[in-house]
């Protein structure tokens, strides 16, 4: 009889062991502190080490099960052959056993929100001209467009000679202005992505014939003339649809969190609470 006691005992302290590793539920599903740390170790393969790791590993737990279960009502969750074809591609090293499982699930909850995306909320995103021009604008910011750009530069340029600038009539007129003005311009032709980035940041938007702001060495620029380039291609495509992307992106965004706020999320441990 003392022996069935003691197990009992045992069994009844290892239940209450595994029931305090449950940190949270979402619509009844248990997270437990080992799911977090295998997110924790994943989101660092992936250089994420933020102090508040283990508070966004769990944010990110609740997040995938909260897109899986929408996918689901769209019949939209990736196959297993999938996921495994994924994350061969991704290509993350060894991983432990829980380690791969947490990767899997955020790989399948991902994947599946992106159908959902494009199912669901790019065919109703009709983007602005105004949006166009904003996404073409970055790009030619950070990367530089496949445009022939014939310029003219004018370094170190006072302020009180800055204020007399004013838009000539062609490339020329602007040389006249600036050498009755005192200055040396240069006018030079190059691929925009070729530019250095201070360069590309001044002449990214700048309509033709209308002079830059100055730089930070006091350089001016003035665009005379573009020209696009074999490799530019279907390049005016692709900037609408990066824009869709992105206003789509945003949208998506905003119907998580009305999905996170419907999902019933308990979260057990106060360190975990925001």
């Amino acid at each position: 009889m003392k022996n069935i006691i003691l197990f009992v005992t045992a069994s009844l302290m290892t239940i209450c062991a595994n029931a305090a590793t449950v940190v949270a539920t979402v619509d009844g599903k248990p997270v437990t502190d080992t799911d977090i740390t295998a997110r924790t170790k994943l989101m660092a393969r992936q250089g994420n080490t933020a102090t508040d790791n283990r508070r966004q590993a769990l944010q990110n737990i609740i997040d995938d099960s909260v897109k899986l279960n929408y996918a689901a009502k769209f019949n939209a969750v990736p196959s297993d052959k999938d996921i495994d074809a994924e994350l061969k591609r991704m290509d993350l090293g060894e991983l432990g056993a829980s380690e791969r499982e947490m990767a899997r699930n955020a790989l399948r909850a991902n994947l599946a929100w992106q159908v959902i995306v494009a199912r669901t909320i790019m065919p109703t995103v009709d983007v602005t001209d105004e949006d166009i021009k904003n996404e073409r604008i970055s790009l030619e910011r950070e990367h530089g467009l496949p445009i022939e750009m014939t310029m003219v530069r004018l370094l170190d340029v006072p302020n009180d000679t800055m204020a007399k600038l004013s838009n000539p009539k062609n490339c020329d007129d602007a040389i006249d202005m600036a050498q009755r003005l005192g200055g040396a311009p240069q006018k030079f032709t190059a691929a925009q992505y070729e530019l250095s980035p201070d360069i590309r940041e001044s002449v990214a938007g700048l309509n033709k014939l209308t002079w830059s702001k100055p730089t930070k060495d006091g350089s001016v620029f003035l665009v005379c003339n573009t020209k696009k380039t074999k490799e530019y291609g279907k390049l005016d495509d692709i900037i609408k649809q990066n824009a869709i992307y992105k206003q789509s992106m945003f949208i998506a965004d905003q119907q998580l969190k009305q999905l996170r706020r419907r999902a019933v999320v308990v979260i057990n441990d106060d360190r975990y609470k925001i």
